[in-house]
């Protein structure tokens, strides 16, 4: 289980990377999340312990976010955040990664995470919460 999180991760990170274009678009919704009724809200939204992901910049600088589902490469999130911007998914499981882990605050199913390191990169897997 712990090889297939891993996996998952790496994956997670190789696609951030393969599909990140330097752009500075916010993060778009993706086809898939409309048509499988997932839901994505911009932030300013509060998060329950049935919300599988709130993302948050909290730092003073943006971040791009990649938030694609898990063991698939469907996009549901892409794009840099600002200071203050968030996004709240309805949908899990969540691969989850920011180019910075330290600028974003991150809630999984209620529960605020450890902020990671500033300036290095933050990978999170949602799960169903």
């Amino acid at each position: 289980m712990v090889a297939v999180v891993a996996l998952l991760v790496v994956g997670g990170i190789a696609l951030f990377n393969a599909v990140n274009t330097g752009d500075d678009t916010k993060p778009q919704q993706s086809a898939r999340a409309s048509a499988s009724g997932g839901r994505q809200h911009s932030g300013g939204q509060k998060a329950s312990a049935s919300t599988p992901l709130v993302i948050k910049v909290v730092g003073s600088s943006a971040t791009n976010v990649l938030v694609t589902v898990a063991g698939s490469n469907h996009v549901l999130a892409q794009g840099q955040l600002n200071p203050g911007e968030g996004r709240r998914i309805e949908d899990a499981p969540l691969n989850v990664v920011a180019s910075d882990g330290g600028a974003v605050q991150v809630t999984i199913c209620g529960k605020v995470q450890p902020r990671k390191p500033s300036g290095q990169r933050g990978t999170w897997f949602v799960d169903k919460c």
